[in-house]
């Protein structure tokens, strides 16, 4: 198995490929580790509620919880430099700044890239790969995939190791990619 190490790890894939099991098994040996939630609550969605429960039923009771929305750089710099971060998931991140313009938007994401920059130990950001089929129908829509896809393409640049999860199996994209360049 592998572990986490210091610096920005990126774990992304399609939905109920084992993202958030193979970011929480990363941080395994981790004694401090705080698990940003990024996603709405929503209480009157009982499906997504089980959900919640399986995440967090899987959690160490060792692990803190800090649930945040849209301000995710400074619930980041808030959290204590010793601890390693488990960032649960972009996509949560994004579909809460989606009434932001582009200056606001913009903004919040260089602030998002320094906080996650300057950290020294582990930091897992789980992220939901988008675009891999039906081309969203709405405008909202294709903002959320064109925002989360240019915002994993960014981070990854800063990334320390990126995983693809798929099928419930995890692909070292630093050892079996090649980066695109522009």
């Amino acid at each position: 198995m592998v572990a986490a190490e210091g610096g920005l790890i990126l774990v992304s894939g399609p939905s109920r490929g084992g993202k958030s099991l193979w970011a929480e098994s990363l941080m395994r040996d981790q004694k401090r580790v705080t698990y940003v939630a990024t996603s709405a609550v929503r209480p009157d969605d009982p499906e997504w509620q089980k959900r919640l429960k399986r995440h967090r039923e899987r959690r160490p009771i060792h692990w803190s919880l800090l649930e945040v929305k849209t301000d995710l750089a400074a619930a980041i710099t808030a959290v204590a430099p010793k601890e390693a971060l488990l960032i649960d998931s972009l996509g949560g991140f994004v579909a809460c700044c989606l009434d932001q313009d582009d200056q606001q938007w913009q903004g919040n994401t260089a602030r998002l890239l320094t906080a996650l920059t300057q950290r020294r130990q582990p930091v897992i950001v789980v992220i939901e790969e988008t675009g891999w089929g039906v081309v969203p129908a709405t405008a909202i829509g294709g903002l959320f995939r064109d925002r989360l896809g240019a915002l994993a393409q960014m981070l990854e640049t800063h990334s320390h190791r990126s995983w693809l999860v798929v099928q419930g199996r995890a692909l070292d994209l630093h050892t079996l990619g090649v980066p695109v360049c522009p």
